[in-house]
């Protein structure tokens, strides 16, 4: 019976956790109606994307993500590894999908020993371990690819000024985004780089610059793509059109932080709301560890705890919809 019970505990948290998750999914739709213009844009500019390059070096290196076969075919078994692929790019540090997965088992792992260090309720020992061996390495590659692509949309209008300034004193195309990958810091001087060494390879420049737009995925990077496709299909003064573009992401800046500022009291709300439940309970914790050890020592209140967890996952999904504006 008493298996029975935790068994039911046991599923009742997971439950809980999973349908927090598919909830905050539900409510973080990551496809923004300038994402959707963006697409249908990109779709009529870049013709030659479908048959794109696929000797190129990171095609060649996704072929094999690992040089153990253990985690290669694990590799294989992934749902979406192309969508893994692109966000381990973005954070510039040349991780592969097998490396990915060996720093998932070990975290897994390590929080696995810490539980078990600290006698954690064993069962929510394993899904514990699970949520957070998964969840960390995932945030932290998503925080360290987001601060990348900040660090690049900072400069991009420098760089943009940059190839502007060469294309009136005569320089082809080209040659101005090989001296922003000279000139610019990284990641923009490094990025750019990778453009002029893959247009000198063979490569064509738009496919170049939309391979660079897979490790960063910022719709500035893409306005330049589709700006320069559309003005070598119709002609024009190409230096006056980066120009106008260079204008209109610095206003888009401007406009994300006054959206920033205004917004900043709701956020600091959202923040004080869902950690005082924490704060409280470590005051508790403090003040009264026999009262709160009820919630971990019996089943009752391990139900409880998942379902409150549930529930307040759940209200950080809202509070994080309602202060997440789209730009």
């Amino acid at each position: 019976m008493t298996m029975s019970v935790e068994n039911l505990s046991l599923i009742m948290g997971g439950g809980a956790f999973a349908v927090a998750a598919l909830v905050i999914l539900a409510l973080s739709d990551s496809s923004s109606d300038l994402d959707k213009r963006l697409a249908r844009v990109e779709g009529q500019t870049k013709r030659a994307i479908d048959s794109r390059d696929r000797t190129s070096p990171n095609s060649v290196r996704s072929t094999k993500d690992s040089a153990i076969p253990l985690l290669d075919r694990l590799v294989k078994m992934l749902p979406n590894p192309d969508k893994l692929r692109a966000r381990l790019a973005a954070t510039g540090k040349g991780l592969s999908l097998g490396e990915y997965l060996l720093m998932n088992a070990l975290s897994v792992l390590l929080f696995y020993m810490v539980f078990h260090f600290f006698d954690f309720s064993k069962s929510l020992l394993l899904p514990m371990s699970l949520m957070l061996g998964l969840g960390v390495p995932h945030a932290v590659t998503g925080f360290m690819g987001a601060r990348r692509i900040k660090k690049f949309v900072a400069h991009f209008p420098e760089a943009i000024d940059t190839m502007c300034r060469g294309i009136r004193s005569g320089l082809p195309i080209t040659e101005s985004i090989g001296a922003v990958g000279r000139e610019m810091p990284n990641p923009i001087g490094i990025e750019f780089h990778r453009i002029s060494d893959g247009v000198r390879m063979g490569k064509t420049l738009e496919n170049s610059m939309w391979e660079v737009a897979t490790r960063i995925n910022a719709p500035e990077f893409r306005f330049l793509i589709v700006a320069m496709a559309i003005q070598k299909e119709t002609g024009g003064n190409l230096a006056e059109t980066l120009g106008n573009l260079a204008e209109l992401i610095r206003k888009r800046r401007q406009l994300r932080l006054k959206v920033k500022a205004m917004s900043s009291e709701a956020k600091a709300s959202a923040m004080i709301i869902g950690s005082l439940p924490f704060i409280m309970f470590l005051l508790l914790m403090i003040v009264n560890p026999e009262y709160v050890s009820v919630l971990f020592n019996e089943t009752r209140g391990r139900i409880l705890l998942g379902i409150g967890l549930g529930w307040m996952s759940i209200g950080w999904g809202v509070m994080l919809k309602m202060i997440h504006f789209e730009l």
